[in-house]
């Protein structure tokens, strides 16, 4: 399969979160583009109305492309707990509420769990990563990283729902590592290695 080249200089991150549009910055940094986000081109926040985390990336990456006249990234991820039927899923920033409260999810996603008396903490992180032009062509990779939850939440180094993830093969939560050791690991960084073989080497 053939995938689009990026040959921009300039990219949009079409995400209004502070925490992931620096994340992807992060990972962008290796690549020399000239990177904005959709927040400081004051881009509205598009409804996301799709049914799956690549529904909702493309539609966001597509929808700022389009306003921006730039190419576009979006991410849409989310934490897939077993026990509570893999929700939140997509519906993760939306149990952090109006405010973008994240404590407030954690605190739901545990409340769920003990009234289930759940005793598998078993969960995923889903993250797709979309990456569209003006012309409205996209390219699209999902990554996942696997791990358990626990709780109380621990660290104050990411965001989200960081603080109560311990990824599989660590003792500590993405929230008291460092951002380099995410980074290595997490499932927006695999999304990232597939975008970036497909589109950004060679």
């Amino acid at each position: 399969m053939t995938h689009r080249k990026f040959d921009a200089s300039r990219l949009v991150i079409a995400s209004h979160n502070a925490g992931k549009a620096r994340e992807i910055t992060e990972l962008l940094a290796p690549y020399g583009v000239d990177v904005i986000s959709a927040a400081k081109l004051e881009l509205p926040e598009p409804e996301e109305t799709a049914t799956t985390f690549i529904g909702n990336a493309e539609l966001k990456a597509r929808a700022a492309a389009e306003r921006s006249g730039l190419p576009a990234l979006a991410d849409d991820s989310g934490l897939v707990v077993h026990a509570l039927d893999d929700a939140p899923g997509i519906y993760s920033a939306r149990w952090a509420g109006p405010t973008k409260d994240f404590s407030i999810a954690m605190k739901r996603v545990q409340h769920e769990l003990e009234a289930r008396n759940a005793a598998d903490l078993h969960a995923h992180f889903v993250a797709a990563l979309s990456l569209c032009w003006p012309d409205g062509h996209c390219e699209t990779f999902e990554g996942r990283v696997n791990g358990a939850l626990t709780w109380p939440p621990r660290g104050e180094k990411g965001f989200g729902y960081d603080p109560m993830f311990v990824p599989d093969g660590y003792d500590i939560t993405f929230g008291e590592m460092e951002p380099a050791a995410k980074h290595a690991i997490s499932h927006r960084a695999d999304a990232f290695r597939k975008l970036t073989t497909a589109c950004f080497a060679g």
